[in-house]
């Protein structure tokens, strides 16, 4: 974990992944970038590492993430990722263990420490309760609390999960900032996850594959707004 957190609630993920290519990825990028400064919505922007340097150059408000990198040094590694390198192209944070790629413990725990190393923040990717608390305890900046089995479905996580998760990071590391995310399709999933008192919530590929990526991105980060406003209204 970082010593100054480079995310504060509410924030909003938007990871690409391999759906969309080249300038494609830059135009949804500019389209995040303006909808986080209308909203106040922070965005974190998990580009595709060879879009990476291209995103950074072309906002100005968005936290821009690598979505993987290896725990390696400066030397030998031909087809690794060096976290050097990931900062160097302007990533500010790296996503580990998704479920695309996930991670063993011994292998995440030195990810995370190479992380801070370098001055990376770490968003680390966790399914079950058990896996999420083996997780907080490896202190990372944030936890996506994210059910395999809902990747990509547009069912989201039930409150009971959203409830239980946040508990075992908190009760671990109040520190940790704790991201609900799987099968966020619309504003009102959205609205639902941080009326739910989520801290972030994130979404790819009802993103990537809307008919218009931009309007989407404006209606998901503007409930993001009204959500969080309203649940620390209504729990002053």
């Amino acid at each position: 974990m970082l010593p100054e957190p480079i995310l504060t609630p509410p924030f909003f993920e938007i990871g690409p992944k391999a759906y969309l290519v080249g300038d494609e990825v830059i135009e949804l990028a500019v389209a995040a970038d303006e909808a986080s400064a209308r909203h106040g919505v922070t965005v974190l922007f998990t580009a595709p590492l060879l879009e990476l340097s291209r995103v950074a150059a072309a906002t100005r408000n968005l936290v821009v993430g690598a979505p993987h990198m290896d725990p390696i040094r400066p030397g030998r590694g031909l087809a690794d990722i060096l976290p050097e390198s990931v900062v160097a192209a302007g990533a500010r944070i790296v996503m580990l263990n998704h479920a695309e790629r996930p991670l063993d413990l011994t292998t995440l725990e030195a990810t995370i420490r190479r992380a801070e190393e370098v001055a990376l923040a770490t968003i680390v990717c966790a399914s079950s309760i058990a896996e999420i608390q083996a997780v907080a305890r490896l202190a990372p900046d944030v936890i996506v609390a994210e059910p395999t089995e809902l990747i990509g479905t547009g069912t989201c996580s039930d409150l009971s999960y959203m409830q239980a998760s946040a508990d075992a990071v908190r009760e671990i590391d109040s520190r940790i900032l704790v991201l609900q995310a799987a099968g966020i399709s619309g504003g009102a999933d959205v609205l639902r996850v941080m009326l739910a008192g989520a801290d972030a919530t994130g979404s790819s590929s009802a993103i990537a594959k809307a008919p218009d990526r931009a309007a989407m991105v404006d209606e998901m980060l503007l409930a993001a707004r009204r959500g969080w406003d309203q649940y620390h209204q209504n729990h002053k």
